[in-house]
C-alpha cells in the first residue's frame, strides 16, 4: 500500500480516525465545503462536510461495529483511490432494512479528489447486492442457471464449466 506523502494525512484521518475510531470532528478538517459525495445508495446530491457526516452516521447506525480494512491504494496527482472491505454486524436500521444481527463483509472502491489537504469529491462504488444477499433480503443469483437460459443454441450444446465460463 502506497499513499503519496501529500495524501497520507488525509488518508489516515479519513479511514483510521473518522471511520475506525469514530472521531467525527475530523470530518470538518478534511472534507471541503463543496465536497460532492457520489454513492449508489444516496439519492440526490450530498454536498459538504454535513452530508458526509450524515453518511458516516447512517452506516454506523446500521453497523455500529463497522470497520474499514484497506486492501489497496493508488495515489497520483490529485487522486487517492482506495480499495476497501468493510465488516460489521447489522444491528440497526440500514437502507430501510431493520436489524438482522447478521455479520457482513462488503468490498468497494472510493476515488477521492484532494486539493490543499481537503477532499473535494468522493465517488464510491460498492457491492450493494452482496450486502443485500448477506442480510437475507436478496436471493443469491444462480449464475449457471442464468447463463444457460441466456445461451445461444451453440452455447447450449457446448455448455459451461463449473466456474460458469463457456466451453466451445
Amino acid at each position: 500500500m502506497s499513499v503519496a506523502p501529500a495524501h497520507k494525512e488525509v488518508f489516515g484521518r479519513l479511514y483510521h480516525s473518522v471511520w475506525n475510531e469514530r472521531r467525527l470532528e475530523f470530518i470538518d478538517k478534511i472534507i471541503a465545503k463543496s465536497h460532492a459525495l457520489g454513492d449508489p445508495t444516496l439519492s440526490g446530491g450530498a454536498v459538504g462536510p454535513a452530508a458526509y457526516r450524515r453518511q458516516v452516521e447512517r452506516l454506523l447506525n446500521g453497523l455500529p461495529d463497522l470497520k474499514f480494512d484497506i486492501d489497496e491504494t493508488l495515489s497520483e496527482e490529485d487522486k487517492l483511490v482506495v480499495a476497501w472491505t468493510i465488516t460489521g454486524t447489522h444491528r440497526g436500521e440500514f437502507l430501510g432494512i431493520p436489524a438482522t444481527n447478521k455479520k457482513i463483509s462488503v468490498s468497494g472502491i472510493t476515488i477521492n479528489q484532494i486539493a490543499d489537504g481537503k477532499i473535494l469529491e468522493s465517488t464510491v462504488q460498492w457491492d450493494v447486492l452482496s450486502l443485500m444477499q448477506q442480510l437475507g433480503v436478496a436471493v443469491p443469483l444462480k449464475l449457471d442457471a442464468l447463463a444457460a437460459s441466456a445461451a445461444s443454441p451453440r452455447q447450449q450444446k457446448t455448455g459451461t464449466c463449473p466456474s460458469g465460463h463457456w466451453l466451445f
